[in-house]
């Protein structure tokens, strides 16, 4: 005997859908994102338990990458990511943003915090504050 067909599904919570659609490795770092605020639904914010709808624009940050998607399809489980990349479509100007972004964080070189000068750089400091 074959199971019928689950029917499609209409709505499903966000922080699921972020997870199943691979934004987030896991549905409580999805979770922490949107209450941190970094997650707007159709120009709003959202609580983790809003249901998300086809046809929904969702704004997401990750670290310094921002997204912006339109929901295609939904899902509650989290498969391989061709299918999850089946669910949403980014929008072009969220990807020539993107790639904007990335462009510009490649010519600015790597950033981070200073680092202790060597041995070498500190006589050269004191040279520099001896001659004045």
């Amino acid at each position: 005997m074959s199971k019928p067909p689950a029917p499609p599904m209409t709505d499903v919570r966000a922080d699921v859908w972020l997870w199943a659609a691979r934004f987030f490795k896991t549905r409580s770092l999805a979770k922490q994102a949107i209450d941190g605020g970094r997650v707007d639904v159709n120009g709003a914010g959202c609580k983790p338990a809003k249901t998300l709808h086809a046809g929904d624009r969702l704004k997401i940050g990750r670290g310094e990458e921002r997204l912006e998607v339109e929901v295609l399809a939904l899902s509650d489980q989290r498969g391989p990511a061709a299918a999850a990349q089946a669910l949403y479509v980014e929008t072009a100007a969220s990807r020539v943003a993107r790639e904007l972004a990335r462009e510009q964080r490649r010519l600015v070189g790597p950033g981070g915090p200073p680092k202790r000068p060597d041995k070498q750089a500190r006589r050269e400091l004191r040279r520099l504050r001896d001659s004045r």
